[in-house]
């Protein structure tokens, strides 16, 4: 058993957390803070939770963390540089959820997010938290800097084509769509239901902060390395609470590859990748609450255009399902424990 304290915890992203971490067997939740919530009752914001969760939301703490094994941060971006430092210093393992230890250039950082990288010196210490990429660095990790949801259903659906050369790594295209709750918990006009029900968008067109994050990764799991990696991604908000679907385009290079074949091959080992059957394609509702991803390759018209459709559930694979997915393997732990049940339907 391993005490765990979960910093953000009034978030989607931090409830999510806590469903998962209070149902796995070999986890305690000892610490749980939000600095506007501080002396509430967990279970009396989120009722759910009654009877299975009598934590009280404290402040945020070094001494206190540190008396937990890891150290989870389901903190908007800049939180976490405030007190990572001090409990990796002590040797407690931290799963980071924000970005602040995604983008390994500081000044990149410093542009997308709009301030200050301010814990420039832990970045090289942060390990990429992409199981199917990095799972051996993982291991040994004392940082986990936690992928985002639109990074990891793009760089599934892409990296067995970069991994293997098959593309223009020039000219690849994201179109993605996310559900309400990758925005947050938040009271905003234009997340209203009368604002985005029965309504269809795209946002941030112009660069979304995703994008760097993507493209490093890519550019690191590429089988030519000297090639760089252009993405156009255009992200939209789906009239849903949650699940992304991600519909990804690359001009084909070598047309005589039998994709089908490359993916289930790539991910044949995966716990939490399911390539479709050729011809099927998956939807948001068969992922929804798990931390499976589903997959579906096709090449239409037999064409050099290969598209590629990818389902992830945002708040599971694509934030807390991913972190206690990195737990599990930091732990020693079955990687699918506490992780294998299935989505929700209908």
């Amino acid at each position: 058993m391993i005490s765990v304290g979960v910093v953000g915890g009034t978030g989607y992203t931090g409830i999510e957390l806590l469903r998962l971490l209070l149902n796995h067997p070999r986890v305690s939740v000892d610490v749980i803070t939000s600095r506007t919530e501080e002396g509430v009752a967990v279970a009396d914001i989120y009722h759910n939770l009654r009877g299975h969760c009598d934590l009280i939301f404290s402040a945020p703490d070094v001494d206190n963390l540190a008396a937990c094994d890891i150290v989870f941060f389901a903190t908007p971006h800049g939180v976490a540089h405030q007190l990572v430092p001090a409990l990796y210093d002590k040797g407690i393992k931290v799963i980071d959820l924000s970005a602040d230890f995604r983008i390994k250039d500081a000044t990149l950082w410093e542009h997308w997010y709009g301030q200050p990288h301010g814990c420039e010196s832990l970045l090289p210490e942060a390990v990429y938290g992409l199981p199917e990429v990095n799972r051996e660095a993982i291991k040994e990790a004392q940082l986990i800097a936690c992928p985002g949801c639109y990074p990891t259903a793009i760089q599934l659906g892409l990296l067995p084509l970069l991994e293997n050369d098959l593309v223009d790594s020039d000219n690849l295209i994201a179109s993605a769509a996310s559900g309400i709750s990758g925005a947050g918990r938040q009271a905003k006009v234009d997340l209203l239901h009368a604002e985005i029900s029965d309504s269809f968008k795209a946002y941030a067109v112009e660069g979304h902060r995703h994008l760097p994050e993507i493209e490093q990764e890519l550019q690191a799991a590429q089988k030519n390395s000297k090639k760089s990696v252009k993405l156009t991604f255009v992200p939209h908000l789906l009239p849903i609470i949650r699940g992304i679907h991600v519909t990804l385009y690359a001009n084909l290079e070598d047309l005589s590859v039998d994709l089908q074949a490359l993916y289930e091959k790539r991910y044949a080992s995966e716990p939490f990748v399911d390539v479709m059957p050729q011809g099927f394609f998956p939807q948001t509702r068969s992922v929804r609450s798990s931390n499976m991803s589903r997959l579906a390759v096709a090449r239409p018209q037999g064409r050099n255009t290969v598209v590629v459709t990818s389902v992830i559930d945002n708040l599971t694979k694509g934030a807390s399902g991913q972190a206690v997915q990195n737990m599990n393997i930091m732990c020693g732990f079955s990687e699918q424990e506490g992780l294998d049940h299935l989505a929700l339907l209908p």
